[in-house]
């Protein structure tokens, strides 16, 4: 009896300690993560309370006032019962964003899977490696305004293509699609953002263990099953990110659908610019609360393809 008790008041003392040091750690982990919460609620949290605070309130041709209203989410969608079976302008202009949004993606897909694939199995050495990388990153080094309107001159009536092509004799008259149109529009997205996704899956594919592929090769498997079976499943959770950072990049885009669309062609961002130029500011937040509920939907799907978390 005297030793269980004995025991026992050793043991208290012991579990007391170890509650402390569990305190303790878990007062260390929130003041090292307390910065970047703070960061988070400033930046992210606080912007996002304001425009949807915003949404909701009451303006005017003069004036602005605080209120809750559904009336601007409601006029987002005017006309769009009585316009059946024809979209209303706002479903129309959702459609052409999630166009460019489908077209770009599938177009930095390609070709950044194909140009990480050729830096992480083609290029054997890292100097080469820095170096194709520093290659990609050169537009980088110019403003995006630079880079939009470099495709000008090629692409123009009277530009290089054009001139090339009726030189050749391909053409008798140059091609009116090659600038302000949907191609030019793509084109360009495509230029500005496919590094996004050669990023991620380049950092995916230096993952793989290399013994993987010779253990396919030699169990017979050509390039493209080793490709489909081994290098794409393992590559996905890079293939998921870069398709994120180009989704919502893409979705919310306004400048360069403005250039190169030859401020003809509707996009959501473009239609909140022009809504914020006009000063319909609560019309405006109704509009960003959709488009960020669309992009939550459309990473929300991403995320259901890939595990991400049990990936990395």
């Amino acid at each position: 009896m005297t030793d269980t008790a004995t025991s026992g008041a050793r043991a208290t003392p012991a579990r007391a300690r170890s509650g402390r040091r569990s305190l303790g750690a878990t007062a260390e982990a929130f003041l090292l993560a307390l910065p970047m919460w703070v960061v988070f609620a400033a930046f992210f949290l606080l912007p996002l309370a304001v425009t949807v605070t915003v949404s909701f309130w009451e303006f005017t041709q003069y004036s602005i006032e605080p209120a809750f209203i559904f009336r601007n989410y409601t006029d987002l969608f005017d006309g769009c019962v009585e316009d059946l079976p024809y979209l209303c302008t706002t479903l129309k202009t959702y459609l052409s964003t999630l166009k460019f949004c489908a077209a770009v993606w599938l177009a930095t897909l390609v070709l950044g899977f194909t140009i990480a694939y050729f830096l992480a199995f083609h290029v054997r050495t890292l100097p080469v490696q820095v170096t194709f990388f520093l290659i990609c990153t050169i537009p980088f080094w110019t403003s995006i305004v630079i880079r939009m309107i470099a495709w000008i001159p090629l692409l123009g009536r009277n530009g290089l293509v054009n001139a090339a092509l009726q030189g050749a004799g391909i053409t008798e008259t140059p091609l009116e699609w090659l600038l302000y149109s949907d191609f030019a529009v793509i084109l360009a997205l495509t230029h500005l953002y496919t590094l996004f996704m050669v990023v991620p899956i380049f950092n995916s594919m230096m993952r793989i263990d290399r013994a993987l592929i010779e253990a396919a090769a030699d169990a017979g498997a050509s390039g493209w099953q080793t490709l489909t079976n081994v290098v794409i499943p393992l590559a996905r959770p890079g293939i998921l990110i870069g398709s994120i950072f180009v989704v919502t990049i893409v979705m919310g885009d306004f400048l360069t659908i403005g250039i190169m669309g030859g401020q003809q062609i509707a996009s959501v961002g473009k239609t909140i610019q022009t809504q914020i130029q006009y000063l319909q500011f609560p019309l405006a937040a109704a509009n960003a609360v959709l488009l960020l509920v669309a992009v939550m939907l459309a990473i929300s799907a991403l995320l259901r393809m890939v595990d991400i978390r049990r990936e990395l």
